[in-house]
């Protein structure tokens, strides 16, 4: 997979989307932002668990936009695996194979 080209795609649609049903897509944009704003926990802490659950949903773009902003935030691919071993943990096999596709993303994103 070329996560580079993955996530072109993706905002591709997304922006597609934002033409047609811009309310929709400003407020979806603003939960985004509210929900990731630094608070108790860091926006790096909330990256990582927006990246667990786009690997427990098995949501390979979320998996993409969730690496990338994480590591925006200065997450380490240390702390991308630890993530994905949590996600193994409470998710067993799928987690694992998702949880995989995290770590090839921050290797070619970070590239």
């Amino acid at each position: 997979m070329d996560w580079k080209n993955e996530l072109d795609e993706a905002n591709t649609y997304m922006d597609d989307f934002r033409a047609v049903q811009p309310d929709t897509a400003d407020g979806f944009t603003k939960l985004h932002g509210a929900a990731l704003a630094a608070g108790k926990l860091t926006t790096k802490e909330k990256e990582l668990i927006a990246l667990s659950i786009g690997i427990a949903k098995q949501c390979v773009d979320c998996i993409g936009f969730h690496v990338k902003a994480a590591v925006a935030a200065g997450a380490t691919r240390e702390d991308i695996a630890e993530t994905v071993g949590v996600c193994v943990m409470m998710g067993g096999g799928p987690s694992y194979m998702y949880g995989v596709k995290a770590l090839q993303a921050y290797d070619q994103l970070c590239a």
